[in-house]
């Protein structure tokens, strides 16, 4: 059965989401963040359902969920989330 792993530097971009949207609405960055988690789950039934980042060399796959893109791997049956970058982040900087 696939597993979703969520890295130690995803859990800690998830958490600065979470903070920076919480500092002026705490119930906007709740909801922001359990959207996200949400968003991921599907990735235990579609695994591949994201798109390919073509930035890295590894078989990086990125998720949208409104302005964030979530990048994960597949490797076997489990999912790794890599990391969840607002819109706006040179996400490159952080894949390659």
């Amino acid at each position: 059965m696939a597993e979703l792993i969520w890295t130690e530097e995803s859990e800690r971009w998830l958490k600065d989401i979470f903070d920076y949207i919480s500092a002026d609405n705490p119930a906007a960055a709740e909801g922001v963040v359990s959207g996200i988690y949400d968003r991921t789950q599907t990735l235990l039934t579609f695994p591949e359902s994201g798109y390919r980042y073509q930035g890295s060399t590894e078989d990086v796959r990125i998720l949208q969920y409104g302005h964030y893109r979530i990048a994960y791997k597949v490797e076997g049956e489990d999912i790794f989330v890599l990391g969840v970058f607002h819109g706006a982040l040179a996400i490159e900087r952080y894949l390659i």
